[in-house]
């Protein structure tokens, strides 16, 4: 790779982001059902949970980003495909089970719990870039779903807004597989630093040390 991981991840100028790890998208309550068996195949969540707890250890940010619908629908236009099916399956409720990150990722005191009421992507319309430039963070890594638009948006907001990327490979996931793996080979490694989770772990123990 030709950047400096270990440098690039000093996790006081690092951020872990956890995109939409929520029980209506990728757990019990889940309506994208492709999506849930793929998170449940590849070992999604406990991956992410790795690359949590070391972020934890080290002392990096640790930001989760949700999404919420009203009842009613108000404030979220369905003006896409994507952003119409799920309007009709309903769920995402605030403060609904559906709505709650699953439990195994789920916050610790000081973690920042972000939820967006419309649209695609973490950084659009919410507070997401101006919190994280006020805590001195120059990197993010991108952990959640999915590959297929949330994380692809993610990583194209953020280069576009000046951060650094990283995506721990086994910490993302899409469907099918086989686009899952174009989109890295094609987009993502284009844009980002593309990282084993165990490198990733490894290179936040060596900050503590």
């Amino acid at each position: 790779m030709p950047l400096d991981v270990e440098a690039l991840l000093d996790p006081r100028h690092t951020a872990l982001l956890v995109l939409e790890c929520q029980e209506g998208v990728i757990g019990a309550e889940a309506r994208l059902g492709a999506l849930a068996e793929a998170v449940a195949r590849h070992g999604t969540v406990a991956q992410i949970g790795r690359v949590l707890a070391a972020a934890r250890a080290a002392g990096a940010h640790v930001f989760h980003l949700t999404v919420a619908r009203r009842a009613d629908g108000a404030g979220a236009a369905a003006n896409c495909r994507l952003l119409a099916a799920t309007r009709k399956a309903g769920g995402l409720l605030p403060g609904s089970p559906a709505q709650a990150i699953v439990a195994p990722l789920a916050p610790a005191p000081g973690e920042w719990v972000l939820t967006r009421w419309h649209g695609l992507t973490p950084f659009h319309a919410t507070e997401l870039d101006q919190l994280l430039r006020n805590l001195g963070v120059t990197t993010v890594v991108a952990t959640g779903v999915s590959v297929n638009v949330g994380i692809t948006g993610l990583v194209l907001e953020a280069v576009n807004a000046g951060y650094q990327v990283i995506v721990p490979r086994e910490a993302v996931a899409g469907t099918p597989d086989d686009y899952v793996a174009s989109v890295f080979a094609h987009t993502l490694a284009l844009l980002a630093t593309v990282v084993g989770v165990d490198q990733l772990c490894a290179a936040w123990s060596a900050a503590r040390t």
